[in-house]
């Protein structure tokens, strides 16, 4: 019953986002040396989470809020005192002034290498290749100083880093090559989850810390895109504005304004996630539960007329990214769906919704192995063909399983957390392929 109590507890926290989740564990630890103190002083289980329950709400608004909402509880009237506190203003604008500090930083930073006469016209392989190395770093950094990392993990994501930058620099790639291509946009994959490890706080083993991560994940990508398009925007009229006076401020856009906003942009996006999570943790999801069951139709439709008129894939390679691009959009659909639901809760229509779109996608999936698998067959390998295979045997196992751990649940044989902890395990395979990309690939291909 105590496991329960404080189960419900932490799942609440969790949910509701009262306060940063990487707290919750730290939370619960005060939680439950007090219930041992009270059980030692010869209270009951119940007895002891009530009143370490109201002394913990007397230290955070977390506690209070958690009682309100369970008005039906005895210990709404132990836990409720008369005000809220909230954050701090002094603290929150010191963590304001720390993110823009490290935005402004990679800003720099995404310019220092034109004091050695490298320029974005004439150098893109360069900063193609080193791109996430401008910005993800200190984006690392801010969380370690937000989460009070243990100095000795810090090693570890230094050494990260610094393997990122010696692969990405000194490997002889052709220019515009295709291991080049992949090494740029594998990198990325593998550095986030060093970035996770940083956001998770040492939470990174549990399945809630790396849950966590997916949240913010989807949330930084989306106000990303919003700053991105109020930019575009911003610069937009500039451009024109001065253009009515006989000014031409593109190049100044292009060497200054671009890149430095590019990099910045996470750093401040990263804050603003940070800053209103109350505010902002549902939108990932919501997009999630509007565009599930319009992928779903999309992907039925496919299959449908694929199994009536007997066509084949084409197997151009632009077709194949773009369909590997839509089963990864499909993969975080599913991811964000699983992040915004109650665990605990009995299977609905939208969990058969899922079940569709999974089973849809696992379907389109073997379609498209068998155009790649037919194209390597016809044109032999070549590191797009590899990595594309690869990654489509990567997406066919997590959609089988995922699969699998659904119906389960549907049936009533399974846990809903069993399909958490199922995906949020497999990011690490995606962040290990992405390594073995950048770090194989172009050896093994003669760096073409």
């Amino acid at each position: 019953m105590l496991e329960e109590q404080i189960e419900q507890w932490r799942s609440y926290l969790r949910n509701r986002r009262a306060i940063h989740t990487v707290d919750i564990a730290e939370l619960e630890d005060h939680l439950r040396e007090q219930i041992g103190a009270l059980s030692a002083a010869g209270l009951a289980p119940d007895e002891a989470f009530l009143v370490a329950v109201k002394r913990l709400g007397n230290l955070d608004a977390l506690s209070r809020e958690f009682a309100r909402e369970h008005s039906d509880r005895l210990w709404k009237q132990l836990v409720v005192p008369a005000a809220d506190t909230g954050e701090p203003q002094a603290a929150a604008r010191t963590d304001a002034l720390v993110a823009f500090g490290l935005a402004v930083a990679a800003a720099v930073a995404i310019k220092v290498p034109a004091l050695f006469g490298m320029q974005l016209d004439q150098d893109a392989g360069f900063y193609v290749r080193n791109l996430s190395l401008f910005v993800l770093p200190l984006l690392t950094g801010y969380f370690v100083w937000k989460r009070r990392l243990e100095t000795r993990t810090l090693p570890w994501l230094a050494t990260a880093f610094v393997a990122a930058g010696v692969f990405a620099n000194v490997y002889p790639f052709t220019p515009e090559g295709n291991t080049e291509i992949l090494a740029a946009i594998h990198g990325p994959i593998a550095l986030w989850i060093v970035v996770g490890v940083a956001y998770a706080g040492g939470r990174g083993g549990e399945v809630a810390g790396r849950m966590d991560f997916i949240r913010f994940s989807g949330e930084l990508f989306i106000y990303y895109v919003l700053i991105a398009l109020g930019g575009g925007v911003l610069m937009g009229f500039t451009a024109g504005i001065f253009e009515a006076i006989g000014i031409d401020i593109e190049p100044i856009f292009e060497s200054w304004i671009l890149p430095c906003g590019a990099v910045g942009g996470v750093l401040v996006a990263s804050w603003l996630v940070e800053a209103k999570q109350s505010v902002i943790e549902n939108m990932a999801p919501v997009l999630a539960r509007l565009f599930t069951p319009l992928f779903a139709i999309v992907l039925l439709v496919f299959l449908g007329i694929v199994l009536g008129t007997g066509r084949g894939l084409d197997i151009e390679r632009e077709v194949l990214i773009i369909f590997d691009l839509l089963l990864v959009v499909v993969l975080g659909l599913l991811l964000y769906s699983i992040s915004a639901r109650d665990p605990r809760s009995p299977a609905g229509a939208f969990d058969w919704l899922l079940v569709v779109l999974v089973l849809s996608a696992l379907l389109a999936d073997a379609v498209a192995l068998w155009a790649i698998a037919a194209r390597i067959t016809e044109f032999g390998f070549t590191p797009n063909r590899v990595a594309a295979l690869g990654m489509n045997v990567i997406l066919l196992v997590n959609l089988a399983w995922s699969a699998v751990l659904s119906i389960r649940f549907l049936r009533g044989r399974g846990a809903f957390a069993d399909l958490e902890r199922w995906q949020t395990n497999y990011l690490w395979v995606y962040a290990v392929w992405a390594a073995i990309v950048v770090i194989t690939f172009p050896p093994m291909f003669r760096f073409i």
